[in-house]
């Protein structure tokens, strides 16, 4: 069995928490609490490229804030 997290084939959603961190994941696994759906489903390359081009600062929406 392949891992469910790095299927090419297979159908993901980005998700994004209240920090503004992304997670890719996997269309059959429920959405974890803390985190709401920002893209998908779609496929994994796809998602990844979403990734890329939304998260571009990887610092938690906390700090960012309090160095503004």
């Amino acid at each position: 069995m392949t891992n469910p997290f790095e299927d090419p084939e297979a159908d993901y959603l980005v998700l994004v928490n209240a920090e503004g961190r992304h997670s890719l994941w996997p269309v059959f696994a429920a959405v974890p609490a803390g985190w709401s759906t920002a893209f998908g489903p779609d496929r994994r390359e796809a998602c990844l490229e979403y990734v890329r081009t939304h998260w571009t600062d990887l610092r938690p929406r906390s700090l960012i804030e309090a160095h503004q």
